[in-house]
């Protein structure tokens, strides 16, 4: 059987996932779980994954290889290259989250099957733990493992991913002011919001580390929402029925 060792600052989370039979091992520390793993991987928040690089990095074994799973890929690539680990280290990050947060929300099969990217750090040694990592998400997990460069998942994720978040949030945050109740929401509302149930402290990390692409989207979302009004304001009913048109096809290609 293989070992899984497991660590998490929350105690009460580790004793969780050990009961579930999701590690075979509590560890009472970071670089204590990594000392014996072939591979490390590391679930945390952007900022705190940047800090526990170096700790991890002096605590491997010979041959081990280290990833993670945060949505944000050039400064963590950059600090496990900083860290001494341009050979060892390929980031990762599975488009499987949701808004809940802890292992309370987490399920067997939550990434089964995902598209996971995966970001070399470009040395030689790199390309090595690149296709381990892949291999990893591949083989255990039957993900789509896709090799994409660090930069450009950042750029592209502050759209797909950053962007819905922030303006869930911006929502949320507008509708909070008015103090409407919950009784007052249909399921749109809610569906709409949902994101930005997600967790504040991993938002603000996630913004900050990629600061300039998601506020160059939200930019752009918000002279898209000013065209929109523009249109309702101008009474501009063909124009209105276009903007919603190819919103409304671009949400359906979505599914397909």
């Amino acid at each position: 059987m293989p070992r899984v060792v497991g660590y998490s600052p929350e105690r009460r989370e580790g004793i969780a996932a050990l009961k579930a039979g999701a590690i075979t091992e509590m560890a009472d520390s970071a670089t204590s779980a990594a000392s014996s793993a072939d591979l490390v991987v590391i679930a945390a928040p952007p900022a705190a994954t940047v800090q526990l690089l170096p700790r991890i990095s002096r605590a491997l074994g010979a041959g081990a290889i280290v990833t993670d799973v945060a949505s944000v890929k050039a400064p963590i690539v950059a600090a496990a290259v900083a860290a001494g680990l341009a050979d060892r280290f390929a980031g990762a990050h599975p488009l499987a989250g949701t808004h809940g947060t802890g292992f309370d929300h987490a399920s067997p099969d939550r990434l089964r099957g995902c598209v996971v990217y995966v970001c070399a750090t470009g040395s030689d040694g790199g390309e090595r733990a690149a296709r381990g990592v892949s291999g990893f998400w591949q083989d255990t997990l039957d993900a789509s493992a896709v090799r994409i460069d660090a930069g450009a998942h950042d750029r592209q994720l502050a759209w797909t991913s950053h962007l819905p978040q922030a303006v869930a949030s911006a929502l949320a945050h507008a509708l909070a002011e008015r103090g409407l109740g919950p009784l007052t929401f249909g399921s749109g509302g809610l569906d709409t919001t949902r994101l930005a149930a997600s967790s504040p402290e991993l938002w603000t990390d996630i913004f900050l580390q990629n600061a300039a692409p998601v506020a160059e989207a939200l930019d752009a979302a918000q002279a898209d929402a000013g065209r929109l009004a523009a249109l309702i304001r101008a009474g501009d009913r063909a124009a209105l029925r276009d903007y919603l048109d190819a919103a409304a096809i671009f949400r359906r290609g979505l599914d397909r």
